[in-house]
């Protein structure tokens, strides 16, 4: 695992220099966003879920958001507002006396699952879904309980349409995500046109997505 940026304890805005938020742009989420935690494309960084490097932070938080994109000394963050139920499955990762919450394997995937744009869009959640499956962090049964706590049935249709279209597809997560199917359609992407509708995962996805699960 990398520790690729760390989070001082928390540290007044007008204090922090533009050397050490350079160095550890982390270093504002606390004070900035807190309760909340980084997730979303840059947890997948964190735990090298993705190559992708993405000029950004990735923050959810509990805390109003009144702009979703925020530049804090020269240092884009783009924030979502969660409820204060929906902060759980983090990790404190540290790096000496710096301590920085970020979502674990498990709650990175579900979270862009539950929000595609998260993880960059389908296509990149699609391939971080890939690369967790394929680490030694996956599990499955965590991942499935971490949905069931999420309370957001697109996270079943969208994980079992994706499990599908793997080479490998699990069984037992196939039949998991089937068993907990929500009534109504969701959108693959909420970005993305839904143009043909899978039925058996109640999806609507874009032409190109169609028969491959």
């Amino acid at each position: 695992m990398r520790i690729r940026r760390g989070l001082y304890a928390p540290v007044p805005l007008e204090a922090t220099s533009s050397e050490q938020v350079l160095s550890n742009p982390w270093v504002l989420v606390q004070e900035v966003f807190a309760p909340g935690y980084v997730g979303g494309w840059s947890a997948g960084e964190h735990w090298d879920l993705t190559e992708q490097i993405f000029r950004s932070i990735c923050v959810l938080t509990a805390r109003p958001v009144r702009r979703k994109q925020q530049i804090l000394q020269g240092v884009t963050f783009v924030a979502k507002h969660v409820p204060p139920d929906a902060i759980f499955g983090t990790r404190t990762a540290w790096e000496g006396k710096i301590k920085v919450q970020v979502s674990d394997p498990h709650k990175t995937i579900i979270d862009m699952l539950d929000d595609p744009s998260l993880g960059g869009g389908i296509t990149h959640v699609e391939a971080c879904l890939r690369s967790y499956l394929g680490s030694p962090h996956a599990d499955l049964k965590t991942l499935i309980a971490y949905g069931d706590q999420l309370k957001n049935g697109a996270v079943f249709k969208r994980l079992g349409f994706l499990i599908s279209r793997s080479g490998k597809p699990d069984r037992a997560a196939i039949a998991a995500c089937t068993q907990r199917l929500s009534k109504g359609n969701a959108k693959l992407d909420p970005a993305l046109p839904g143009e043909r509708l899978v039925t058996r995962w109640r999806l609507w996805v874009p032409k190109r997505w169609a028969g491959s699960s």
